[in-house]
């Protein structure tokens, strides 16, 4: 799992079907400072996050696995939200 933070929300009224009812955000990915790491990110979330939010997320094949029964075409999914980060030695 990786860290990221969201930045926005996507709107798509053309979308595969498969993605009904699902919330999409660009997400920032950081590291454990904060600091923005590559280039955002479109991603599902399955958490009830909001902008601003730190997050947790998974990429490539373990994005689809975290809606069970179903097929979600997603490259990125959140899965978590970050309440505290405690980052030992600094």
């Amino acid at each position: 799992m990786k860290l990221g933070k969201v930045t926005g929300k996507v709107w798509a009224t053309a979308k595969d079907p498969k993605l009904n009812g699902v919330t999409l955000y660009v997400m920032q990915p950081i590291d454990e400072s904060g600091k923005a790491l590559g280039t955002e990110l479109i991603a599902v979330d399955t958490i009830g996050s909001r902008e601003g939010d730190i997050v947790f997320w998974v990429g490539g094949a373990e994005a689809t696995f975290a809606f069970p029964g179903r097929q979600i075409p997603s490259d990125v999914t959140i899965v978590g939200l970050v309440d505290r980060l405690d980052i030992h030695g600094t």
